[in-house]
């Protein structure tokens, strides 16, 4: 048996982002370009009837500053038994962050606040460990903070930090390739991969099911699990197919 059979599988984490209490997709995560996929905790149902081990919980209302869809959030979670949710938007604070640990959620993304608050950033993740993953938003080597509105940093030296505060896992989504279907940033991956030894989710442009087996190539090398959002939703494959490819 080779080494590739030997690893294990590709995780894959079907994304429902929420915005006045729908789900819907956006492209490159940009406000005003929403499609509406209807009731988010449908959407989860869906998934986890087709497999899903994992629900990739985006508020971004909350993640653009412009209000909250916690109570649908909290829904979701509820419906969704026997499945892991990583939440994420807008957890910037003590109090969000508590609120999104207390719905029930297995994983909290940070985003932001990781970016604008170091100080809190590793003190969160010291105090949570692995229930705390960071989002590396990146548009070339500069992070997207606020909702992808405003820059964030390098993204070199914010991980050079996040590594010394122990984060435990990162989650790295190309904006630019975010809902295009275009492919996901491979170089970007091994890139970050190259840096760190802990897990890293792909994010962002998974169109079909040759980028998922592309994905599963680089497991060995640390990629743990890839959200796949549009081309869910599009009809380019079923999430059943994809985690057959995944799992090969």
């Amino acid at each position: 048996m080779s080494e590739f059979n030997k690893s294990p599988g590709l995780v894959l984490l079907p994304a429902v982002d929420v915005a006045d209490g729908k789900a819907v997709r956006l492209t490159q995560g940009k406000a005003g370009t929403e499609t509406n996929h209807g009731d988010p905790v449908d959407a989860a149902a869906d998934w986890i009837s087709q497999g899903a081990e994992w629900i990739h919980l985006v508020d971004l209302d909350a993640a653009f500053g412009r209000g909250s869809n916690l109570g649908v959030i909290k829904k979701v979670i509820r419906q969704a038994k026997g499945v892991n949710v990583e939440v994420s938007g807008g957890i910037r604070d003590d109090e969000s962050l508590e609120t999104a640990l207390e719905s029930g959620a297995k994983r909290i993304n940070l985003g932001t606040a990781a970016l604008e608050n170091p100080e809190w950033a590793a003190n969160v993740i010291a105090q949570y460990g692995d229930a705390i993953a960071v989002g590396l938003d990146v548009r070339g080597t500069t992070l997207a903070a606020r909702g992808w509105t405003q820059d964030g940093g390098d993204l070199w030296q914010v991980m050079d930090r996040l590594e010394e505060a122990g984060c435990a896992r990162y989650v790295v989504t190309d904006v630019t390739k975010d809902g295009t279907l275009r492919g996901p940033n491979v170089d970007l991956l091994r890139q970050v991969m190259d840096r760190t030894s802990r897990p890293v989710i792909a994010s962002g442009g998974i169109s079909s099911l040759d980028d998922i087996a592309e994905l599963r190539a680089l497991v060995p090398l640390g990629l743990e699990g890839a959200i796949v959002g549009r081309a869910l939703y599009s009809g380019a494959f079923t999430l059943a197919e994809a985690l057959d490819v995944a799992s090969d």
